[in-house]
């Protein structure tokens, strides 16, 4: 910005133009850039956030202002790693289905009201006894500051941790499966109840519209 106004009338107006651009130059060594979302650009960077993996600045409501960004992330990863396993097992159930399970419905959305009161029964006692033992107390220790990375229950059978460097990219590729497993399963499971098919069998019917 140039903030000189420098008259050729007299020295009276060069000396208030030099005066004027000192006051800009003051003002302008105070001025701050506000950082700018990398997923919404015309949005703030929200500054709760901590620039970890899989940050891109996106959290339009605020959550990080008033709830633990370390809460969130680890709220995010299991949904994440659920979503995954649920849209996975949506789309092979159409291929495959147990022995023992042959008169149960095809379309995942009737299968549930046909399971809910057997196998998903099941499927609720384990998770709530993993969460008890495990996930509870982790979380726990993690608020307190033990210094436990949201999501690390030291699962690594395949030994993918050994390679920091490559650890990084499947902590990234995770974050970045499962928000997209969180949209996919919302959208599966809504377009079922809408079409009365299943996605596979959608996508070969041609039906992209209910």
């Amino acid at each position: 910005m140039n903030c000189a106004f420098v008259s050729g009338f007299g020295g009276q107006s060069l000396t208030a133009g030099v005066a004027r651009s000192n006051v800009c130059a003051r003002r302008g060594s105070s001025v701050m850039m506000v950082e700018k979302s990398a997923s919404i650009p015309f949005l703030e960077r929200p500054s709760g956030l901590d620039g970890g993996v899989g940050d891109v600045g996106f959290d339009p409501l605020g959550f990080s202002n008033f709830v633990d960004i370390k809460f969130l992330r680890e709220a995010e990863l299991k949904h994440g790693r659920i979503c995954m396993l649920a849209a996975l097992g949506w789309l092979v159930q159409e291929f495959y289905t147990f022995p023992f399970y042959a008169g149960a419905p095809k379309l995942p959305t009737e299968a549930h009201d046909y399971f809910v009161n057997g196998a998903l029964n099941q499927v609720l006692v384990f998770a709530s006894f993993f969460e008890i033992v495990a996930g509870v107390p982790a979380l726990l220790q993690m608020m307190q500051g033990s210094g436990r990375e949201p999501g690390y229950f030291a699962f690594d059978p395949l030994k993918l941790g050994k390679d920091s460097a490559a650890m990084q990219r499947f902590k990234l590729n995770e974050i970045k499966n499962g928000r997209l497993a969180m949209i996919a399963i919302g959208g599966l499971v809504h377009q079922a109840w809408l079409t009365k098919m299943g996605g596979i069998e959608q996508l070969m019917a041609g039906k992209i519209l209910p």
